[in-house]
């Protein structure tokens, strides 16, 4: 909103400083502070809030040690993160932008699935809290809209590389490429590094094409389930989940400053996408938004961001990751939420196997998902979180390097 009042006033009294908000880089700033004082300031008032209306924590026995501390620690801080993000968005950014209406929605659809989790398990003394089921057909609603927009949404593209020809006269021109609809995603540590999703049914033939929706929607249900559930399993132990999806947000954040500046784009030799650079000023607030709340949700925990946290940072991450098509990388940058899913698929199915083939089921790790393996060995929280943002900070400068490195 103070983007336009800004750019009204720039345009019609030419007010000095109002240009400012044209930058992308000056509102992002300020997204960040705004975002960072909401989360520490008027977050300590939704702490008390909850604490007021007990919406704390029921914890269950699984022999951890400093578990049975934690019964009774306000939940549904997620609303921290959410409340810290909208307001410095709807301040800042440009809000006519596909892409931040595009992220509007997820924050808002994955913190309504998040809550009701939530709500159920605390008001309905239900620990299992939303069913599996409807927690699935929401994530996968949201894969549907997320990849019909990005598919069928006129103003999602990108640009054509420039090309280098030599003319009848022996003269070299440069045509500049424009602005296309393309299912194109880059694919790490190529020298061509680009894949256009229609190319897995050209074999039906050219007009087969047209088509390529059957393709890339299901690609991004699956992405958009997958990944927020990912961030789901990994919110088990103080500030693990807040910390380790705000390096990977910022790490996004660098691949929607290049890819949306044609500059810098073009020196990266990366694809261009008009629009992806107000993207900037949404991850910035997150980012503060994730900081922010990690005040108070490091170890000792003040607060837990429950399900209404989690599958919202979840939901951001791969909606992100897709506009700026770097969703195949996702395994790499998201090495946490990946080890942490894996983990449990794992834990979950060996266990299966030996109970159907000898009667007693076996377990791969002392206990699943991977960071209760490791509380089992006897580490402590602290160190536990300390080392998986040390492997996190690790996987994002070897998804940056891949930027160069094909």
């Amino acid at each position: 909103m103070l983007y336009y009042l800004f750019d009204y006033l720039e345009k019609q009294y030419q007010l000095p400083g109002a240009s400012l908000f044209q930058f992308q880089t000056f509102r992002a700033a300020m997204a960040v502070l705004l975002s960072l004082l909401l989360a520490t300031v008027y977050g300590k008032r939704i702490i008390l809030f909850l604490k007021r209306k007990q919406i704390g924590e029921t914890i269950r026995d699984l022999g951890l040690e400093g578990q049975k501390q934690k019964t009774g620690t306000p939940t549904m801080g997620g609303l921290i993160i959410i409340m810290s993000t909208l307001i410095p968005v709807l301040l800042f950014a440009d809000l006519k932008n596909i892409y931040i209406i595009l992220l509007i929605v997820t924050i808002l659809w994955m913190g309504i699935i998040g809550f009701v989790d939530d709500y159920i398990k605390i008001f309905k003394k239900n620990k299992k809290g939303l069913k599996g089921r409807f927690k699935v057909l929401g994530q996968v609603v949201l894969g549907l809209i997320v990849g019909i927009t990005l598919y069928f949404h006129p103003d999602v593209t990108m640009r054509e590389r420039t090309n280098t020809v030599i003319t009848e006269q022996y003269r070299v021109e440069k045509i500049k490429g424009g602005d296309i609809k393309s299912t194109m995603t880059t694919v790490p540590f190529f020298k061509n590094n680009e894949l256009d999703y229609s190319n897995l049914i050209s074999w039906a033939g050219e007009k087969a094409k047209s088509y390529a929706w059957l393709i890339f929607i299901p690609i991004v249900i699956l992405i958009v389930t997958a990944v927020s559930n990912g961030a789901n399993l990994t919110d088990g132990i103080d500030g693990l989940a807040a910390g380790s999806s705000a390096i990977i947000v910022l790490t996004l954040g660098i691949f929607a400053w290049v890819s949306g500046n044609i500059i810098f784009s073009e020196y990266l030799d990366i694809m261009y996408i008009p629009k992806a650079g107000e993207l900037l000023v949404f991850i910035a607030a997150f980012v503060g938004a994730l900081v922010g709340f990690l005040w108070y949700n490091a170890f000792p925990a003040q607060v837990f961001m429950g399900d209404t946290g989690s599958l919202t940072i979840g939901g951001v991450i791969a909606v992100i990751a897709l506009i700026v098509r770097k969703e195949l990388l996702i395994p790499i940058l998201c090495g946490i939420f990946f080890a942490e899913s894996i983990s449990v698929m794992l834990q979950v199915g060996y266990f299966k196997y030996t109970k159907n083939r000898s009667g007693e089921g076996k377990r791969v790790f002392l206990m699943a998902p991977l960071h209760h393996h490791y509380q089992k060995k006897g580490y402590h929280e602290s160190k536990i979180v300390t080392r998986f943002w040390i492997i996190g900070i690790l996987l994002a400068i070897i998804t940056i390097v891949t930027l160069k490195v094909r």
